[in-house]
C-alpha cells in the first residue's frame, strides 16, 4: 500500500478522531513525483531537509507548517490530494502538516525508509 492510497478514509478518520495513516494514501497521488522518496526529495529541495531527516531518524520529529507544505508542493499535487480527499484545497496543507511527520516516522521505524515505501 502506498503513502496516499485510501486517502478518502483519512477525512473520515480525522472527523471521527481516529489516528490517520497518510502512508496508506501517498504513493497514488505522488507516484508521478517518485512516491514517498520523491515527495521527501521535493521537501528536501525546498529547504526542509532538517525536518525530513528528523522524521526518518529515530529522534523527535520536527514539525512542518502548512505554509511550508504550500511552498514545497505544486498546486497540482495539492489539488490532486484535495480531489481524492473530497475537501477544499486550502485544507490539504494543514492535513499534511499535521500528519506527514508522524506518517514518515512510522514508515521508518529503524531510521531508514524501506525500499517498498517508494
Amino acid at each position: 500500500m502506498g503513502l496516499f492510497d485510501g486517502l478518502g478514509s483519512v477525512v473520515s478518520d480525522v472527523l471521527n478522531g481516529r489516528p490517520v495513516n497518510l502512508l496508506a494514501v501517498a504513493e497514488d497521488v505522488f507516484q508521478n513525483a517518485g512516491g514517498l522518496d520523491g515527495v521527501l526529495t521535493q521537501l528536501n529541495q525546498s529547504g526542509l531537509g532538517h525536518q525530513v531527516a528528523s522524521w526518518i531518524g529515530t529522534g523527535d520529529n520536527i514539525p512542518i507548517t502548512a505554509d511550508q507544505i504550500r511552498a514545497a508542493l505544486s498546486s497540482e499535487q495539492l489539488q490532486a490530494l484535495a480531489s481524492k480527499l473530497g475537501i477544499d484545497i486550502s485544507k490539504v496543507p494543514e492535513l499534511l502538516a499535521e500528519h506527514l511527520p508522524t506518517a514518515v516516522d512510522q514508515a521508518s521505524p529503524n531510521g531508514t525508509l524501506p525500499l517498498s515505501a517508494s
